[in-house]
């Protein structure tokens, strides 16, 4: 086979390089060459228009999939909701309502927004039928009046009684919220400016005490201050044996610090399964007592000053609560106890708050972005978060009664204190003024009762920027502290403006004594534990077992036939009504927003609504088969 390569030589023209080839045995006709070239191209378009239709595909398939999936998620909503409706579960059935809160209080209330909610659906329909008419928002009176007919002559009635009476009264009420809402909001802005200025500047609290600390492992045991540990319970079958074993794992010498379990459940079984538990502590060489009270006197409070009138109390410089469902780490005494140290000006050191169950469901995810906002500056210590609305809202009921309790009750004590000017202006205008009273107050009011009332009396308004811009910024700060919460931003804030019901309830009841207002009642916890007392557990059966100890067969007899016993008590998911008639008030002013082309205030109104029907129907949190 013989080859002979030619190159033909360029010019400045640039022509491209012609490659001449000579062979007998391969040599390719043009025409045959130029038929594969073609074939090849049909082919390539061919596999190419193939790969686009797979691809195709596959992005239907998804869509389909999320279409699916949003439709499976509608209809069990609609199942669920269907539920609640058949079942005819209300909080108004015996111990559905919160704490302290007046039946006849309750009653009123909500025959005040029924009477507003048909009402609005009045005025919905008269302005409906007054848009089929032509009659705009910008028609005067006098046009009206020059209009033959009884319907236009009363309308023309309601269109003068809005100008000359309700508008003002509507918009005056509205600008006194405003500038509520404003100090309320720059507070806020205030306290997020001073977290960051914390975290830019790595600011801690640091203890002044020199010299061998208490983590110090040469320290000997008189280094270590003489430590009361309170934990109060009541009913607290859930939680128990972790936070008992929380504390009595802490890091500290046992002849240093002795542990009081204060009980005041009422059911025997609980008592007596805590009481074991304490004894099964008591074996293991841990300072533990068990003390229980019949009589609840005081509830909680009541409770720990029983316990600190004991004769050995005195022999302890140092006492610290946690509550029952508070699980601390090994060296929380030692961080804590050396703040006292050389600092006679500390008498509390309070520790944040962290959540074993913040990313159970939704409502524990919204109640975590809250609290971490509040606690970013102070604390930490691991407890639960309730996952039950019904939980949350009696927790909230109690959070928001009793500091409007200690205002009214300590107030003139609080004006005759020797303390100076400027701590009495923080505590009694900044914490009990505006964030407990103007707060709810507010969010209530201006969002809840104003707003829809302005899209029936156009002639008052709310600024964009009030209903949308303000919140958004604030929730937004809110949930820099909880930064892996952020595509929960929007639910938050509809969350937030739903709970107002029940905050301004609540703080009603505890500034005016309404109903039984000192009735503690105890959030449900359901026994969740941390990782770190999860491992703690697992080493703690293994070196058990290792020493060849025996299991109390009896405890675990009692315990399941306890647990059994329980599980026949059955939960229930319920209908909130006042929560359910705020949502299609909401919903009724959102339709009516469309008349007026109100844009953010239609939308805001319709997600608004939505939020309370989903907590009225309490398809948030936990959901109970």
């Amino acid at each position: 086979m013989a080859q002979s390569w030619g190159r033909e030589a360029r010019g400045g023209g640039g022509t491209s390089v012609v490659v001449k080839m000579e062979s007998p045995d391969w040599a390719v006709p043009q025409s045959a060459a130029a038929a594969a070239g073609a074939a090849g191209g049909k082919a390539g378009r061919g596999k190419n228009a193939r790969q686009i239709t797979w691809v195709l595909l596959l992005k239907a398939h998804r869509a389909a999939g999320k279409l699916t999936g949003a439709a499976s998620t509608a209809l069990s909503v609609a199942a669920a909701a269907r539920r609640r409706v058949a079942a005819g579960r209300t909080d108004a059935d015996a111990g559905a309502a919160p704490p302290g809160e007046s039946p006849a209080l309750r009653t009123r209330f909500y025959g005040f927004l029924r009477a507003f909610l048909l009402l609005s659906m009045l005025l919905l329909a008269v302005d409906v039928a007054a848009h089929l008419q032509g009659w705009h928002l910008a028609v005067d009176v006098p046009d009206l009046l020059a209009v033959e007919g009884l319907f236009a002559a009363g309308y023309a009635s309601w269109v003068r009684i809005r100008l000359e009476y309700l508008a003002p009264a509507l918009q005056f009420l509205a600008n006194a919220c405003l500038v509520l809402f404003l100090i309320q909001s720059a507070d806020r802005l205030i306290l997020c400016l001073g977290c960051l200025w914390i975290k830019l500047r790595g600011i801690r609290p640091v203890p002044k005490a020199g010299g061998k600390g208490s983590d110090d492992v040469e320290a000997g045991a008189g280094e270590f201050p003489m430590v009361l540990v309170q934990i109060p319970m009541c009913n607290e079958k859930e939680v128990y044996q972790q936070s008992i074993g929380a504390v009595c794992s802490l890091d500290w010498p046992r002849s240093n610090f002795l542990v009081q379990v204060l009980d005041d459940s009422d059911d025997a079984a609980t008592s007596a399964l805590i009481k074991e538990e304490v004894e099964k502590w008591q074996r293991e060489g841990v300072c533990i007592l068990y003390r229980h009270r019949v009589i609840r006197d005081g509830y909680k409070a009541g409770n720990l000053k029983s316990a600190m009138n004991c004769s050995y109390v005195k022999d302890y410089e140092f006492v610290v609560i946690f509550d029952a469902d508070f699980q601390p780490q090994p060296d929380f005494l030692k961080r804590t106890v050396p703040h006292f140290k050389g600092n006679e000006d500390v008498g509390l050191v309070q520790a944040r708050w962290s959540f074993v169950n913040k990313d159970e469901n939704l409502l524990t995810r919204l109640q975590n972005i809250n609290l971490c906002f509040h606690f970013e500056v102070e604390q930490q210590c691991q407890c639960e978060l309730p996952e039950s609305y019904e939980a949350y809202r009696k927790q909230q009921h109690r959070w928001h009664s009793g500091p409007m309790q200690l205002f009214r009750l300590c107030f003139v004590d609080i004006i005759k204190s020797k303390i100076g000017f400027w701590k009495k202006f923080n505590l009694i205008f900044l914490f009990f003024l505006l964030r407990k009273l103007i707060l709810p107050f507010y969010s209530f009011t201006l969002f809840c009762i104003i707003l829809p009332m302005t899209m029936f009396i156009p002639e008052a308004e709310l600024p964009a920027w009030v209903v949308c811009y303000i919140p958004a910024t604030m929730s937004l700060l809110n949930i820099l502290p909880a930064p892996k919460s952020f595509p929960f931003i929007v639910p938050y804030l509809l969350f937030e403006n739903t709970m107002s019901v029940t905050k301004f309830n609540a703080m009603i009841s505890g500034l005016f004594q309404l109903g039984s207002a000192y009735e503690w009642v105890v959030t449900k916890k359901s026994g969740r534990s941390s990782e770190g007392d999860l491992v703690a557990l697992v080493e703690k059966q293994s070196k058990q077992q290792r020493v060849g100890s025996a299991p109390n067969l009896d405890s675990l007899t009692k315990e399941s036939a306890h647990i059994k016993k329980d599980s026949m008590k059955k939960k229930h998911n319920r209908i909130y009504r006042k929560e359910l008639a705020l949502s299609f008030l909401l919903l009724t002013a959102a339709a009516r927003s469309l008349l007026s082309v109100q844009g953010i205030h239609f939308y805001f109104l319709l997600f608004q609504g939505v939020s309370f029907l989903v907590v009225g129907l309490d398809l948030i949190g936990e959901q109970i088969e």
